[in-house]
């Protein structure tokens, strides 16, 4: 899941993002409104976090600009403690909701969360693979009935493969649609991520559910097998 966070409070975000990474999320950031409404423009984000007091458009004109050229994504606005904040104005301009700094990463995970879960009403939420199930709205992952703890980067990568079942998809593809743009490393840790996950989710079951495919891709059985 991609979040584009608009703030120029540089510490900030760096918070946001060892926190937001931390749960899974991959992150851009722009610390100019119209650096990030070039960026909203284009790439396509689950979510996007805009800090009312932004300088340049304020967080209320970078929302209603989004939304006046068709941009739904769904948009989160923040607001200091001690600052105002016109819910009635942020509605109107298309916020979709707004938190109060200073504010708990376990509030921010989960309000985000809520945003994407209500633009994909139509998705499938659990998959079947033989004995492997995947919830991806709770983020779980279950085999045989049992559950299985993988870290948010494994159930990303998991996710991912079981997107399009049976289909190989390259280690570049998992670390560009994973990893953010700023992850500076190497494809490797794609792999070490998918021989993580096999120890979790086959060794145990004596199942082999994701295939190692010629030419540096993975796939995962529709069958689970």
């Amino acid at each position: 899941m991609r979040v584009l966070v608009m703030d120029d409070d540089v510490r900030l975000v760096e918070l946001l993002q060892q926190g937001l990474r931390a749960a899974g999320f991959a992150v851009d950031s722009a610390s100019d409104s119209l650096d990030g409404i070039a960026m909203a423009a284009s790439d396509n984000y689950d979510v996007i976090i805009v800090d009312v007091m932004m300088p340049g458009l304020n967080g209320y004109k970078v929302c209603a600009h989004l939304r006046s050229v068709g941009d739904n994504t769904p948009i989160l606005m923040l607001t200091a403690k001690d600052g105002e904040y016109d819910e009635a104005e942020g509605l109107e301009t298309g916020a979709d909701d707004y938190l109060t700094k200073p504010f708990s990463f376990v509030v921010l995970n989960a309000r985000l969360r809520a945003l994407i879960r209500r633009t994909r009403p139509e998705r499938q939420v659990v998959q079947h693979f033989g004995d492997l199930e995947i919830d991806t709205g709770a983020r779980r992952c279950r085999r045989g009935g049992q559950d299985i703890a993988l870290t948010p980067r494994e159930f990303d990568v998991l996710a991912l493969l079981a997107a399009t079942p049976d289909v190989a998809i390259s280690k570049a593809a998992i670390l560009e649609q994973v990893w953010d743009s700023a992850y500076e490393g190497g494809a490797n840790i794609v792999e070490v991520n998918v021989s993580a996950l096999r120890r979790k989710i086959d060794r145990p079951f004596r199942r082999a559910s994701i295939e190692t495919v010629p030419g540096g891709a993975y796939r995962l059985r529709s069958d689970g097998a």
